[in-house]
């Protein structure tokens, strides 16, 4: 089966859908979805079609052109494209509640886009819709130009990830020190800061710390551009060190003429996110396969003391 999404623009007056509907019955053009965004003078229709299995896009387009359409982009899809689109978004909230930092992944998904841009690749101009999650920005792109409506639907899921962390945060009260530690000065962590690296030290005792590599070429880090580890002893997590850690080594990083700092883990490592957020530090979030990224600017941070 020769299927196709296409999205095109059409007059925003009567009879412009009749008549790309009466094109593709001409041309033994079976309509199996679609979707309108609403738009001032245009409308943008997106539709799955079935098409002769020796057509193309060339051809596709100049159907919906010879009804009236503008703007026309397609890519071939499966039967996964004509699942019901408030199951689609639902799915997608449930997915973001279980999960946050699968944000960028599920919304691309959502929107048929992509979470990163393919390096050193030429291709058609895409368009960029970024949310906002916190002080994280989110990107995601793709040929067809997103409508305001997808706008509007990306910002609502965004504003649903900030009430999830925000929940998260109330109810993480901290938690006691573990046992055999006193509660009070002795009890709270200080930060050491050496060469490459930051260290939560408590009655002496490393209790997290976070390293600021050097660059590799190897592994794709650019110039003046380091990756940071943050590591905290299970014992001692959920009572801010880690946040703590990750704004000691970016203040490091930026006092050795660092322009942006990399924190990659795990897609399924919960903890990443709320960190970055609670640090107030703005990043780029990317999700790629299993890796969860964020790319921290941290030029203008005030520098650590010597």
């Amino acid at each position: 089966m020769n299927l196709w999404r296409v999205r095109c623009t059409l007059p925003d007056r009567p009879g412009a859908l009749a008549a790309l509907a009466r094109e593709c019955g001409a041309a033994g053009v079976n309509i199996l979805g679609l979707q309108i965004f609403p738009g001032v003078e245009a409308v943008t229709d997106e539709l799955v079609l079935h098409v002769p299995e020796d057509w193309g896009l060339v051809r596709i387009a100049g159907l919906v052109e010879s009804a009236g359409g503008t703007s026309v982009s397609g890519t071939p899809c499966t039967e996964h494209a004509l699942v019901d689109q408030p199951v689609r978004y639902v799915l997608a909230a449930r997915t973001v509640l279980a999960q946050p930092a699968s944000f960028p992944e599920v919304v691309a998904g959502l929107f048929d886009a992509e979470a990163d841009p393919v390096e050193g690749v030429l291709g058609p101009v895409q368009d960029v819709m970024e949310m906002t999650v916190g002080d994280v920005a989110v990107q995601v792109r793709r040929t067809a130009g997103f409508t305001p409506t997808e706008h509007a639907r990306a910002a609502a899921m965004a504003d649903l990830v900030n009430d999830v962390l925000a929940r998260s945060r109330a109810e993480s009260a901290p938690q006691p020190p573990p046992p055999g530690r006193r509660v009070g000065s002795s009890a709270v962590p200080t930060y050491a800061a050496s060469v490459g690296q930051v260290a939560a030290l408590v009655e002496g005792t490393v209790v997290g710390v976070a390293r600021l590599a050097g660059r590799t070429i190897e592994e794709g880090v650019e110039d003046g551009v380091r990756t940071v580890t943050v590591d905290v002893d299970p014992a001692w997590r959920r009572r801010g060190i880690g946040t703590r850690l990750l704004v000691e080594t970016a203040r490091l990083a930026a006092g050795q003429g660092v322009d942006e700092i990399i924190l990659s883990t795990e897609a399924d490592n919960q903890a990443v996110l709320p960190i970055v957020l609670a640090a107030g530090l703005r990043g780029r979030i990317r999700m790629a396969s299993d890796q969860l990224t964020v790319r921290i600017p941290v030029r203008d941070l005030k520098p650590l003391p010597a």
